[in-house]
């Protein structure tokens, strides 16, 4: 049998040369990936090791809603139902306040890992979003902590009934109202990334301004069914969820309609430079 004729031109690798010079990139993807994760878990690490040694002030801090809605000088009394109980919710509050504290280093280390394979324009494009992500989900954890969150509880409080034959009154657990009022940040914190959203998909053309007004209607009923099921079962707090991520959506067309115009004064600007 004759050999099978070499195919590759001059100067190219051969088949298996390809293989082994296309693991080269991906090693030191890998390498970089690791890297990032590592200095994004050190932050995370630190974080939790600061929240940790402060839970009990963070936890009774959470509590402050809580308050608000018994009403002033009135006493608080909270209750664990196994022994590790509260400890376990120390975890998971420093947990979910070191990834709090150590987003701006995992938004860092995010755009290092993806930033290399960026334009310039893309570069600057990008940037911007990593900040309105963190500051948006910080107005939503305000918006749940000194709205939704006191108006949930007055709302579960009016149900307790004194004076009757029967007694019933509130004696939240501490796992149970810490695990509310983190569900309650997420849902909001998420909610309010809907303009960053919006503008992303307008800078990968996906959608315009134009869709976004012509959508408004089912985009209302579908943010209404939403808060329906993140916020409490009470319509006050449905109703701080939908309207302010309904403004958002409008402050997302408008984000539209800004990147729409970036993009239309570019393409004249670049047609003008080619004529």
């Amino acid at each position: 049998m004759q050999d099978k004729p070499d195919t590759a031109a001059p100067g190219q690798p051969d088949g298996q040369d390809e293989v082994e010079a296309s693991k080269a990139p991906l090693i030191e993807h890998l390498i970089e990936l690791r890297q990032r994760l590592i200095h994004a878990l050190i932050g995370v690490g630190v974080g939790f090791v600061i929240c940790f040694a402060f839970a009990t002030q963070i936890y009774n801090l959470l509590v402050w809603p809580y308050q608000v809605a018994r009403g002033p000088g009135q006493k608080i009394e909270m209750i664990y139902t196994a022994p590790h109980e509260f400890f376990f919710t120390k975890l998971k509050l420093a947990l979910f306040g070191a990834v709090f504290l150590a987003f701006p280093i995992i938004a860092y280390q995010i755009y290092k890992f993806v930033a290399p394979g960026l334009y310039k324009n893309e570069k600057e494009a990008f940037r911007p979003y990593l900040l309105w992500t963190f500051l948006l989900f910080i107005a939503g954890a305000l918006v749940v902590y000194f709205i939704v969150m006191p108006l949930a509880m007055i709302f579960f409080l009016s149900m307790e009934q004194t004076g009757g034959q029967v007694e019933i009154h509130l004696q939240a657990r501490v796992s149970e109202y810490l695990s509310l009022i983190m569900t309650l940040i997420l849902g909001f914190g998420i909610m309010f990334q809907l303009p960053v959203v919006l503008s992303l998909l307008a800078q990968a053309g996906i959608v315009t301004g134009q869709q976004l007004r012509d959508f408004r209607r089912y985009a209302i009923v579908g943010i209404t069914g939403v808060a329906a099921v993140l916020s409490p079962p009470d319509p006050f707090s449905m109703i701080a969820m939908a309207l302010p991520t309904i403004l958002l959506y409008e402050a997302g067309i408008w984000r539209v309609d800004w990147v729409e115009k970036q993009r239309a004064a570019k393409a004249a600007a670049d047609q003008a430079a080619a004529g």
